[in-house]
Formats: C-alpha cells, sequence, structure tokens
C-alpha cells in the first residue's frame, strides 16, 4: 500500500497526475473577466497567474456576454417567478392524482346514472 502511495506522490510531482478540476466561483470569474478587460496587464500574465487557458478566459467571458444580454434584455415591471424542480414535481404528482381519481369518479357516475335510469344512456 505504500507503494502505491509513492507512486501516486511521484506522479503528482512529476506533473504525470490526473489535475484537480478547478471551479471558479461566479464573483471570481467576473473579477477575472474584469481585469483581463482593463488591460492594465497582459493577458498572458492573468491566465498562468489564475492557473487557466486563454479558452478559459474565452468561455468567461461568453458567459459574462449572454448574462448581460440576457439582464439587459428583460423587461421592466413584475418578474416571472421560477418554480424550484421539486416543487414542479411535487405538484406534476399532485394533478396526476388529481385527475386519476377525477376519472374514478367520472366511472362511478356514469355507473350510478346507468342505474338509476333503468339501463338508458338516453337520459
Amino acid at each position: 500500500m505504500s507503494d502505491e502511495k509513492n507512486r501516486d506522490s511521484k506522479a503528482k510531482e512529476s506533473g504525470q497526475g490526473k489535475k484537480d478540476r478547478r471551479v471558479f466561483s461566479a464573483e471570481k470569474k467576473y473579477q477575472i473577466f474584469l481585469e483581463a478587460q482593463r488591460g492594465e496587464k497582459p493577458v498572458g500574465e492573468i491566465l498562468r497567474r489564475e492557473g487557466i487557458y486563454s479558452s478559459d478566459l474565452a468561455r468567461i467571458q461568453k458567459q459574462v456576454r449572454e448574462g448581460a444580454l440576457e439582464r439587459l434584455s428583460a423587461r421592466p415591471g413584475t418578474k416571472s417567478k421560477t418554480v424550484p424542480a421539486e416543487a414542479y414535481e411535487a405538484l406534476k404528482r399532485e394533478l396526476e392524482e388529481k385527475e386519476r381519481v377525477l376519472a374514478e369518479q367520472a366511472v362511478d357516475l356514469a355507473v350510478l346514472r346507468k342505474k338509476n335510469n333503468g339501463g338508458s344512456w338516453d337520459r
């Protein structure tokens, strides 16, 4: 078991191990975007410092642009409310149950009408 740990640590030291994926917060992405846009420092320096590639920066810039366009295209006034997925699924199940019960009651009503009318459906 200690041999495995030694190999893993050597692989990481030599750069051959699997890299951990970095996840930036929205705030950090926006800070990187702003710093790159200002142009005070070379973009290459920002990329090296943050440990990201130019494609990552391009993706961040695209996300900022899409977010800005989405926000700016929103009309003033009341905002449409979104329902959490769990609440949506609960409401969907409740509706399906009510539809099932309603269908059963419709069948019961048809049977009762038939009994009361003496077997005639014409009335």
